[in-house]
């Protein structure tokens, strides 16, 4: 009897397991090119202010803040899909205040980059803490919220 529970448990992790992984494949194949360097984005940024504060650590987010501008710069070329949602008349100033948010985004990172070089990071840290309030407020704006697939 007690085999028979093991070999269900199994069974159901298992099931678990592949169900969680394909609902992750689904979810990445799902992203437009701009959710794609928006994820980019933010991978690297909640890496960047993890480790911050530590200058030993100064080599490793210089290469996220490289990153987290490689795809910020790219995004500069996408509309965000919320875009379709706004009425045509003011779907151009919308873009356009996307665009110009982006490029101050670009410009406080390069900043950031700056002060790490220079290991600042304290000044980091502050620039970090700008750039969090700058997603909050933009992403307010600019993005869709969807709910998260079942079982996450």
């Amino acid at each position: 009897m007690l085999l028979r529970f093991r070999a269900l448990g199994a069974l159901a992790a298992l099931a678990l397991a592949f169900t969680t992984s394909a609902l992750r494949a689904q979810s990445t194949e799902d992203k437009t090119p701009l959710g794609k360097k928006m994820s980019a984005m933010n991978a690297a940024f909640r890496t960047i202010g993890q480790q911050v504060a530590d200058s030993s650590k100064n080599a490793s987010t210089l290469e996220q803040v490289t990153i987290f501008e490689t795809n910020a710069k790219e995004a500069l070329a996408f509309e965000p899909e919320k875009k379709a949602q706004i009425e045509s008349a003011g779907q151009e100033k919308f873009v356009a205040d996307f665009r110009a948010g982006l490029q101050k985004l670009i410009d406080t990172a390069a900043k950031l980059h700056e002060a790490v070089a220079a290991g600042k990071n304290a000044d980091a840290a502050a620039i970090v803490e700008q750039m969090r309030t700058m997603q909050r407020e933009s992403h307010q704006v600019f993005r869709i919220r969807r709910p998260p697939p079942p079982g996450m």
